[in-house]
């Protein structure tokens, strides 16, 4: 569960998830439910009771629809892992704002207790043991009992573990957020080359919530296959980011970095390499749903290896399966390969048994870039320049599509302007010579009364016609919706950017209807975007996987204002492959024909 760490520390006690007279939005019923999960761990309660609440919360979280349009539609059945009675209880949360389930529970165990299983160390079984040796109910208690030197004196604890515990809820307090994955993903990358320097470290990989591209993390996990785990974890421990060292073993340690991130370190024989990846990648729902499979398969599968076992889940043998990649652990259980960012048990199982895995896009794919900015509005870079730089990341074709007038903020270009840069576009294309052609747009507002920058006699002069939210993110859905669809209706527009205007982890998308939004695209063939930009990643991936499920065309592109900013298309990538989105379904990986056809047919001359 990953609850905002922000609200264990505001009073004595933990204020009760709920509404009063509003809309009950997805996120509030998923942390409902996950905090039903940890009351019935804590409790004891069988791990496919609390499970079942853990995967349908997480469910909730990817749905690219809203839960009270689904209760309407008598489809709540869909979600996975949601039968009769937990459709019942979300039902009551959207009617209620309250699950009186949720409250029974906290009668029982008190939120404060759930909360300190949030800090690292404190698993189920030792907030249990603090709460009902010493009373404990809240982080803020759990910190001064630590100060106190009273959770040595426990069972099981000692003085090295309540220091941990210490420095952790410290560590956390002053770094209370998630961090974004554009900020920890180059720092992975960084600290495992800095280790792979070392002859001893053959490979590694980067593994938990990174490698399946989430928009943001918790901590980060590492994986190396090495010969002398001594030399690695030293050469780990002694990077220049780190602040402290949490522990530092043979197979396993774990530091904090200056910024306040967890950094976790496993070295590995390369022959047990495959298991401890697939294990350490994630997500828990789907290792839990792997390693059923195993059990049938006639294995117990864990982080080691894959050891046989009778019909009664008895080791027949000592012997070992070792797996070196992680294609032969899934080969072994019967199952292809499963890409990491399908791997939230969201029917990523289903379909491979069924031999029906998406063939997802890869970054090889991308022949284009369609949106991006240059010094004509608030870009750092010329057309040339540009150009110039995409064509030296391999792409064939790319759309220059600077802000419409009414981003002054942003140098947003009139009508006579924008048709000054068509000419510019058409000289510098001629100078890049063949293999590399250039196309002339615009990244066009939707104004707040839902009009557009450019009247249509303009637009059917370019080659390509964006619309974007980029103020009044906050109306209400009836208005803010109403100005999308008057975008998406206009047939010279042929995409939208950024549709939900999400920054993450600072600012909230916008309230959208996404069903009115949806059978609108549907119905025009209009495009979506994928923005690469990491501190956007919208359209997120839910929304990608229902656009593909309904035919809409998707377009994965950078927004790059600076040429550095051209390297952002892995994290499109990433969010696409997240959303099962096949190549073959995003418009930029079509050969410049193919594409100048599909623009064709949306209207243009």
């Amino acid at each position: 569960m990953e609850i905002a760490l922000a609200r264990l520390y505001n009073s004595p006690t933990t204020n009760v998830i709920g509404v009063d007279n509003m809309t009950v939005s997805n996120q509030t019923v998923a942390d409902i439910f996950d905090q039903c999960a940890k009351m019935l761990q804590i409790k004891g309660e069988s791990v496919h009771r609390w499970m079942a609440y853990s995967r349908v919360a997480e469910a909730i979280r990817d749905l690219p629809r809203d839960l009270s349009a689904m209760a309407q539609d008598r489809t709540l059945h869909d979600i996975p892992g949601v039968g009769k009675v937990l459709a019942e209880k979300i039902e009551e949360l959207l009617n209620t704002g309250q699950l009186a389930f949720h409250q029974e529970l906290q009668k029982e165990v008190p939120l404060g207790v759930v909360e300190m299983t949030e800090i690292h160390g404190v698993g189920p079984k030792k907030a249990t043991l603090f709460w009902k040796q010493l009373n404990i109910t809240t982080v803020a208690q759990l910190e001064q009992a630590a100060l106190e030197g009273r959770l040595a004196t426990l069972e099981g604890m000692g003085k090295k573990s309540e220091q941990k515990i210490l420095e952790s809820i410290q560590s956390q307090k002053k770094h209370r957020d998630r961090t974004p994955l554009g900020v920890a993903l180059p720092i992975a990358k960084n600290i495992l080359a800095y280790v792979l320097e070392l002859d001893e470290a053959l490979h590694g990989e980067i593994a938990g919530s990174i490698r399946r591209g989430r928009p943001t993390i918790g901590d980060v996990d590492l994986l190396v296959a090495g010969t002398n785990p001594e030399a690695i974890m030293q050469r780990f421990v002694s990077h220049g980011e780190v602040e402290h060292i949490n522990g530092q073993g043979k197979t396993k340690s774990s530091v904090v970095l200056r910024n306040g991130l967890q950094v976790d370190l496993w070295v590995l024989e390369p022959s047990r390499f495959g298991t401890a990846l697939q294990y350490a990648s994630g997500s828990q729902m789907h290792n839990i749903r792997i390693r059923e499979i195993a059990l049938k398969a006639g294995y117990s599968l864990n982080e080691h290896a894959l050891t046989p076992i009778n019909a009664a889940g008895e080791l027949l043998s000592e012997q070992e399966i070792l797996c070196a990649t992680e294609e032969a652990v899934y080969a072994h259980i019967g199952l292809p390969w499963i890409a990491p960012e399908l791997r939230e048990d969201n029917g990523e199982i289903e379909a491979a048994k069924a031999q029906q895995l998406p063939h997802l896009v890869e970054l090889q794919h991308i022949r284009a870039d369609l949106h991006m900015h240059t010094t004509w509005s608030d870009g750092s870079k010329t057309i040339r320049e540009m150009a110039e730089a995409a064509r030296a990341r391999g792409l064939e074709y790319i759309c220059i599509t600077d802000h419409s007038i009414t981003s002054r903020v942003a140098n947003g270009l009139g009508i006579d302007r924008l048709l000054q840069q068509r000419e510019e576009v058409q000289r510098v294309n001629a100078a890049m010579g063949n293999g590399f052609t250039i196309l002339h747009g615009t990244e066009m507002d939707i104004q707040l009364n839902g009009t557009l920058d450019y009247p249509d006699d303009i637009l059917e002069q370019l080659d390509f016609v964006i619309a974007s939210l980029h103020f009044g993110l906050s109306q209400d859905r009836a208005t803010i919706t109403k100005r999308l669809l008057n975008a998406i209706n206009n047939p010279h527009v042929d995409m939208i950017a950024h549709m939900r205007g999400q920054l993450i982890m600072s600012r909230e998308p916008a309230d959208l209807d996404m069903d009115q939004v949806f059978a609108a695209a549907q119905k025009t063939g209009i495009a979506f975007e994928i923005n690469s930009n990491p501190k956007r990643l919208d359209l997120e991936a839910q929304y990608a996987r229902r656009a593909v499920e309904m035919g809409i065309p998707i377009s994965i592109n950078t927004d790059s204002h600076r040429i550095e900013q051209l390297a952002n298309l892995d994290y499109g990538i990433r969010t696409a492959r997240r959303g099962w989105v096949p190549s073959e379904r995003v418009i930029n990986t079509w050969s410049l024909e193919r594409f100048r056809e599909w623009v064709g047919k949306r209207g243009k001359a």
